[in-house]
């Protein structure tokens, strides 16, 4: 498994992905994946080059709830086996390592149903922690559920730290969510 910027070339792989019923947000379900489907109908160029956005000139983010929030400087790699086996995102500010109460850790990630259990979350992120460090971050936090013992092996896999149990925002559907610290001293 190699992570790959995503391309015209992988997007009919992905949106099979989609269309299999994996959904690339693991709070809004299949009404991302349905989301995702549109805008790559609509113009499947203009998605691809959306899921690059180092500078956050994207549009807003909106919540659940309505509400609006500016978009955090991020990008999303694919992982790949010679098929879109899931997905990782890496979002930050620039100059600290703190994110907004509506931003849930600087990673994000999710594998296909049909290749869990390969490993491949946790080589994606190990794969992406360098490019964590070199945006000069000295570390990163990443959320998991907390029933979500999966993830919080990829986690604790990659050397994160157990911080704290929190509930998330109404607007992120006050759910009970763990939060883990991955040095990056060691890493770029």
């Amino acid at each position: 498994m190699t992570l790959v910027w995503p391309s015209r070339e992988q997007l009919d792989s992905y949106a099979d992905a989609l269309r299999r019923g994996w959904s690339p947000d693991n709070v809004r379900g299949l009404a991302a994946t349905e989301e995702e489907l549109a805008r790559i109908g609509h113009d499947p160029d203009a998605f691809v080059s959306s899921l690059v956005d180092r500078e956050a000139k994207g549009e807003r983010i909106v919540l659940d709830d309505g509400t609006t929030v500016p978009r955090l400087p991020g990008y999303t790699q694919w992982m790949w086996d010679g098929e879109f086996c899931g997905s990782i995102n890496f979002r930050w500010q620039p100059g600290t390592e703190a994110l907004p109460p509506h931003c849930l850790g600087h990673i994000g990630y999710g594998v296909v149903p049909w290749k869990q259990g390969l490993g491949y979350a946790t080589e994606a992120v190990r794969a992406i922690l360098p490019a964590a460090a070199a945006e000069g971050l000295r570390y990163v936090e990443i959320m998991t559920g907390a029933d979500n013992d999966a993830s919080r092996r990829v986690i604790e896999k990659n050397g994160g730290v157990f911080v704290e149990e929190f509930v998330t925002l109404p607007s992120l559907g006050s759910r009970r969510e763990l939060r883990f610290r991955i040095s990056l001293e060691l890493t770029s």
